[in-house]
């Protein structure tokens, strides 16, 4: 398992951060072309609520990200340099006018100290002229495309109203590594999602390794985002636990599954996320992971063991 921060030091040679950032889109299962609402655990926000204004330009939102993660930063002991990636977090950041977005694409690119770009999308939402227009982009710059699957089973997708399938999933990896064999694919998956068992989520993880092994060899390795299921304010989750139809993992069975999950991940997967952190404001629950820095030691832990119980 390879740690994000080293991944990015062996692309680009320094520390780089994140920058989120709002393309002003929205999803095809909240405007009505799929479907209404969302997906049932997606805050107001999109799932981007620390990215920046989107009445903002995208180069002021760069470099409004840019400043916070410099604040965090200020007086931590060590070298502080090094670069950033635009990441595009809300909603679908795929979706829309693509001249409109591959400007801001460029634009983001173009903002000093910015040495390539994130891009969350759903995997229904990758055309053949925006993938066209970000396979472009690749030849020269680094680009990473984040699909948000979530879960491998059928009835947990329609549950969940994600509006696509596992089918869209499969076109969209192998359009990827066709049309840009050097973008960085990364999946997101959720475990504790209503319903699921143990087997489903391992499923899940067997699903998004099958995909990307499968065809020729992408230029890099497998990037993965696995999270615990949050209940955030003002979604369909929320009332579903407010009415006792849902609850969420202990900690001890989080990391019990993940520690599962780890055995099928190739060994070069790159970590990108092994928990959320949406923010206390709005979270409902679990709990647990407020404490972050117990978290992120327990992680550290279960990846560098891959044993642990």
């Amino acid at each position: 398992m390879i740690q994000l921060s080293e991944f990015y030091k062996s692309v680009f040679g320094c520390k780089v951060y994140k920058v989120a950032i709002d393309a002003g889109c929205t999803c095809p299962n909240r405007d009505g072309s799929k479907g209404v609402g969302g997906c049932v655990f997606c805050s107001e926000s999109g799932s981007g609520d620390f990215a920046s204004d989107r009445n903002l330009s995208i180069k002021e939102q760069v470099e409004r990200g840019k400043a916070l993660v410099l604040s965090k930063l200020r007086g931590r002991s060590g070298n502080r340099e090094g670069k950033f990636i635009a990441y595009f977090q809300n909603f679908t950041s795929t979706y829309g006018d693509a001249d409109a977005l591959e400007r801001k694409y460029r634009e983001a690119l173009s903002c000093e100290g910015v040495v390539g770009l994130s891009i969350a999308t759903r995997p229904d939402c990758l055309g053949g002229d925006i993938l066209g227009r970000i396979a472009r982009i690749s030849e020269n710059r680094f680009v990473q495309l984040e699909l948000g699957l979530q879960t491998s089973n059928e009835e947990t997708g329609k549950f969940i109203n994600r509006c696509y399938t596992n089918l869209d999933y499969e076109n969209a990896v192998r359009s990827i590594k066709s049309a840009a064999p050097k973008i960085h694919i990364v999946t997101h998956l959720i475990f504790g999602l209503p319903h699921e068992s143990r087997e489903d989520m391992m499923d899940s993880v067997r699903f998004v390794v099958g995909n990307f092994l499968s065809g020729e060899k992408p230029f890099y390795p497998l990037g993965i985002k696995i999270t615990v299921l949050y209940v955030v304010k003002n979604t369909a989750l929320a009332r579903m636990y407010a009415e006792g139809k849902v609850s969420c993992l202990e900690k001890s069975e989080y990391y019990s599954l993940l520690s599962d999950a780890l055995r099928i991940l190739p060994d070069d997967t790159v970590a990108h996320r092994l928990t959320g952190d949406p923010p206390k404001s709005i979270l409902l629950a679990p709990l647990w992971p407020c404490d972050k820095k117990r978290v992120l030691n327990d992680l550290k832990k279960i990846t560098e063991s891959r044993n642990f119980t």
